[in-house]
């Protein structure tokens, strides 16, 4: 009985895909920056989708006792997309307060209207996980530490 126990163990086990384990995070900081990116535009296409939407953050808070307390807070979020006065909408793509530079010159998308948002968000993001936007990432974060060295 053990035997055939077995069999169907080895039988499982050869039906899977095996691969060697190499976690992405050991390539380079730029996959924490895609996937910090990318949750932060998760954030906005909710925000998009509905405007009473609210992101929260666990905090933990003293009371006059010395006790602490876990609670969950609603955090801020800013929207990064613009109404104009004819309904057209422009969207900043940021990264922390700094808008990225999509193409020389231009860090801003042009929307027909705000229905539009999520779905430019979407392949925003997905731009995002495929590296296309990984220089641009790269030359805000640059500014950002060179600023804080000199200061």
């Amino acid at each position: 009985m053990a035997f055939s126990d077995k069999e169907n163990a080895m039988s499982v086990i050869s039906s899977l895909k095996l691969v060697e384990f190499r976690p992405e995070t050991a390539q380079g900081r730029i996959f924490v920056r895609r996937r910090k990116l990318a949750d932060k535009i998760d954030q906005q296409i909710s925000l998009a989708a509905d405007a009473a939407f609210t992101a929260t953050k666990i905090v933990t808070i003293t009371d006059e006792n010395g006790n602490q307390h876990r609670r969950e807070v609603a955090k801020r979020i800013k929207r990064w997309w613009v109404v104009n006065a004819d309904d057209t909408v422009q969207l900043t793509v940021r990264y922390g307060s700094k808008p990225i530079e999509l193409a020389k010159g231009k860090n801003a998308i042009e929307c027909a209207s705000a229905s539009e948002v999520s779905t430019v968000l979407t392949k925003v993001k997905e731009a995002v996980l495929k590296g296309e936007l990984d220089a641009a990432l790269n030359s805000v974060t640059v500014v950002g530490r060179k600023a804080k060295q000199s200061s």
